[in-house]
């Protein structure tokens, strides 16, 4: 029997009845109304009554709420990445600023890639590494990838960061001279392997490098701008013209520029990144992971050149300086929108000019020296 206060179970009652008649309503003798009884004494509202099991649903099992949880939930697994080692062709500068945005901005993470930049403990070091290996990829002008090929290195050019030449002849001087030829006498140096195998060659002809009192253009590393302050050499055949004739200005040094377009160079890709030829379809995926991070890196910095300059010089120091800051407009003017983009024509005149010069003896075909990594 359940138990319940009298006044509940008074007011429930009509309900009952109304129920129970409504589903067995059936005629019936009248019933003698029992004695009665007062032996329980008066009936209040709270007195308590005993009800019929059969009158009353069953009590539901009340489900509790767990007061804390058995255990926690298992953390999320980051996505795998990828390490990649990509060797620069000299010390941070500007121009590097696609691969540095890139890295500011997480952009090679959201491509699943944890990318490291190495500078060179010398500039003829990134062919050498990458050729040999040692690094993933490296960073180079367009000539060098054809002077190295030809030595069979056996690289391969994914993407271009920058599209028009950076480097140029930087003179000791104030004013260079109208005719080339009478740079011939003066002293070179040179930073990388097309400056002296190319660039050398087009100012001193062959008949005033055979003369007893003709001076070998030497590599000065690192050290062009110092050359050029001490007058170890007059003329360098390699150097950096949007920034190098601005430092050597803040020193009291004069200096005057000689495009690689007057000596007749054909024009080629300043900055371009080169993998291994053996990983191109080993690793396809990769490769377009990392130039889709690099096209990323170059819409958002032609988009805010202002934003992208601040982001660089609080992430590396070493780069806000007088010189980078005068630099930066044209850097940004010359920069890659379509990195993995190939002017195939580009390619085949370097390759001729090269021809023509004696540099080289045969032609290697586009498709070895340069490739679009979504073409694979």
């Amino acid at each position: 029997m359940l138990r319940y206060r009298l006044g509940f179970v008074l007011c429930l009652l009509p309900w009952l009845w109304l129920v129970s008649t409504g589903v067995c309503a059936q005629p019936t003798a009248p019933a003698t109304p029992p004695a009665a009884d007062n032996s329980a004494g008066t009936l209040t509202l709270d007195t308590e009554v005993q009800v019929p099991e059969g009158l009353w649903p069953p009590r539901q099992a009340v489900i509790k709420a767990p007061s804390a949880a058995i255990a926690p939930p298992e953390p999320l697994s980051p996505p795998p990445v990828e390490p990649l080692t990509i060797m620069l062709d000299w010390f941070l500068s500007p121009q590097h600023a696609p691969l540095l945005i890139a890295q500011i901005r997480g952009l090679y993470q959201a491509q699943g890639l944890e990318v490291m930049l190495k500078p060179p403990a010398d500039p003829s070091l990134p062919v050498k590494l990458l050729a040999a290996g040692e690094v993933d990829a490296a960073l180079a002008r367009q000539p060098l990838l054809h002077l190295s090929n030809h030595d069979d290195a056996g690289l391969v050019r994914i993407a271009t960061l920058m599209e028009t030449p950076l480097n140029a002849v930087i003179v000791a001087g104030d004013v260079a001279p109208e005719n080339h030829a009478a740079l011939a006498t003066r002293t070179y140096g040179y930073t990388t392997r097309e400056g002296a195998e190319l660039i050398v060659p087009l100012l001193v002809p062959e008949t005033v490098r055979q003369t007893d009192d003709y001076v070998t253009a030497r590599n000065v590393h690192y050290d062009g701008e110092r050359g050029l302050q001490e007058g170890s050499i007059g003329v360098l055949a390699d150097g950096f013209y949007n920034a190098l004739p601005a430092q050597l200005a803040t020193d009291g040094i004069s200096a005057s520029v000689v495009s690689y377009a007057d000596l007749g160079l054909p024009r080629h890709d300043g900055l371009v990144l080169m993998v291994n030829g053996d990983t191109l379809n080993r690793r396809k995926q990769t490769w377009q992971h990392l130039v889709i991070a690099l096209e990323n890196a170059a819409s958002w910095i032609t988009e805010h050149p202002e934003r992208a300059w601040d982001a660089l010089v609080e992430a590396y120091p070493a780069l806000d300086n007088s010189a980078n800051a005068d630099a930066w407009p044209g850097i940004v003017r010359r920069m890659a929108l379509r990195p993995a983009a190939v002017d195939t024509r580009r390619y085949q005149r370097l390759e001729a000019f090269l021809q023509q010069r004696g540099i080289i003896q045969t032609l290697l075909p586009t498709s070895a020296l340069a490739v679009d990594p979504h073409a694979l």
